[in-house]
Parts: C-alpha cells; sequence; structure tokens
C-alpha cells in the first residue's frame, strides 16, 4: 500500500494539475469506487459538477480537493493499487478505469484508476480543514500540528512493540511497514521493544529518522515495487534502490555487513539488522 511520501508525490502532481480547475462533469464508472459516498454515484457526480478544486492536501495516506462551495472537499484514498492519473481527455479508457471528472477548460482529465477496487473517492464535509471521516487521524510527522512531546507521551503509553505503534495511524499517521523498518534500521532499535521503554532522547531520535527516510523516499518519487505505485504522470519512483533493509532479507547490512533478517510480522514481514537492531531480552 502506498505510504506518505508516494501519497505526497500524487498530491504534487494534483496541486500542479487540477488546481483551479471548474469541473464540467465526473462520470463513475465502477459503483464499488465511491462506496463510501452513501448518497450514490449519481449524487457525487451531481455535486461535483460545475465547482472549482481550490486546493490539493493530505494527511498521511489519505488525499483532498477542497471544493468552491460548500465547504466540502473530494477525498480520496489510494488502497493497494489505486491511481490518481492526470490524462489527455483523448486518450481511452484505462482498463480498470473507475471515476472520471472532466474540466471545462477541455484540458487533462483526472481520473481514478484501481485495478483491485480497495481505494475510493467520497464528497466530505470539512472539520477544520481536514475531511469528516478522518478527522480522527493522527497528524503526520510533517504537519505543523504534529507534537513531538505529546507523540512521546502517548507512544509511552501505548505498552506496546515499536512498530505497532509506528503503524497506529491514530498515533501518527502516514507511516506504513517499509519505512518504519527504514526508520527503526536508522534509529537502531528492534521492531519488537517496548514502547515503554524508551527514552524521550530515544523517541526524538526515532522521530528524525522518520522524517529522515520519508523526505529521502519523497525526493526520489517514493517507493514502486511494482507498476501500480505512479504519480499523476505515471511514472514511478525508484527509492527502492536506496532501502537499507527492506526486501533485503539475507543481503548485507551497510552499516556492519551482517545479513539482514526476515522476521514474520502482523501477517507480513518486518526486516532488521540482528547486529544494529538487538532483540530485547
Amino acid at each position: 500500500m502506498p505510504e506518505l511520501p508516494e501519497v505526497e508525490v500524487v498530491r504534487r502532481g494534483l496541486a500542479q494539475w487540477v488546481v483551479g480547475r471548474e469541473i464540467a462533469e465526473a462520470e463513475v464508472l465502477h459503483p464499488r469506487a465511491v462506496r463510501r459516498h452513501l448518497a450514490g454515484a449519481d449524487d457525487l457526480a451531481a455535486r461535483l459538477k460545475g465547482r472549482v478544486i481550490e486546493s490539493a492536501r493530505r494527511r498521511g495516506k489519505y488525499l483532498w480537493l477542497p471544493l468552491s462551495g460548500p465547504d466540502e472537499a473530494l477525498m480520496a484514498h489510494l488502497g493497494m493499487s489505486g491511481q490518481l492519473l492526470v490524462v489527455d481527455p483523448a486518450a481511452p479508457p484505462e482498463k480498470h478505469l473507475r471515476v472520471r471528472v472532466r474540466f471545462a477548460d477541455g484540458g487533462p482529465d483526472l481520473r481514478f484508476v484501481d485495478q483491485r477496487t480497495f481505494g475510493h473517492v467520497m464528497l466530505a464535509p470539512l472539520v477544520g480543514g481536514v475531511p469528516e471521516p478522518i478527522a480522527h487521524i493522527a497528524p503526520d510527522p510533517f504537519e505543523p500540528a504534529f507534537d513531538e512531546a505529546e507523540f512521546a507521551r502517548r507512544l509511552r503509553a501505548r505498552h506496546t512493540e515499536i512498530k505497532r505503534a509506528l503503524l497506529d495511524q491514530s498515533l501518527i499517521s502516514g507511516v506504513g511497514n517499509i519505512y518504519a523498518d527504514e526508520a527503526l534500521w536508522i534509529a537502531r532499535l528492534h521492531w519488537a521493544r517496548p514502547t515503554e521503554t524508551l527514552t524521550r532522547p530515544k523517541i526524538a531520535e526515532l522521530v528524525s529518522a522518520v522524517r529522515e527516510v520519508m523526505a529521502a523516499a519523497l525526493h526520489q518519487g517514493g517507493t514502486s515495487f511494482d507498476s501500480l505505485y505512479v504519480n499523476v504522470n505515471g511514472e514511478s519512483g525508484y527509492f527502492d534502490r536506496s532501502l537499507e533493509v527492506y526486501g533485503r532479507r539475507d543481503l548485507p547490512c551497510s552499516r556492519c555487513g551482517s545479513p539482514i533478517r526476515r522476521e514474520p510480522f502482523m501477517n507480513r514481514s518486518s526486516y532488521s539488522c540482528p547486529r544494529c537492531q538487538r532483540r530485547p531480552r
């Protein structure tokens, strides 16, 4: 699933290509793509028509486009395979095209393509500038609203493994499996380290590591392990070439040379260096 850097790459593309444009019409080609919009596909299409996209925003892994008129936004979650693409209106429909937005200026369409249909788009009211369905999600570490002292307090109170806490979107948003492993490697922490054992300086070091690895990934367009993770122009990122531990089982750690290990974690995998990231007793 795309994590914060991949979603931010898409947000920047939307800010460049669709902000300030008036929607001429919206067409829903698969009802599952708008399943969270309870009023249905026809209602969504009717309410989008004639409205101007005012900005492109993101919190964690969610995107939204605030609209002119009533205080609401077109919100999107990419799920496992969703793509928001800016496409020439004369281009043929993509095989898995789910929603198409045309603009009054006749310029490029905005198309939501989703092979596995786990993603969705919907209209949602804004609460303090954030869509109501995701108002409970914590700020991500790049937002001014992110309170590092409060994060440290809540993290230590969790009494769980540090990686589980990093993946808890109510505690910190935008961090997924890949960047959690990479940040923990930078901070020399094993994923099973109990949160209550972390000192405030160590938590500050971990937050810095999260920001460092995600900023580096963002600079390289995100991490693309397959053709589904692309920006609005359909281009893949290449941060996977810079990963230190994730997906590198048995390859040498760049810091100490020990073979990277893979361990089962929450029905997926966790990667770490057995020497740099000692398992807690």
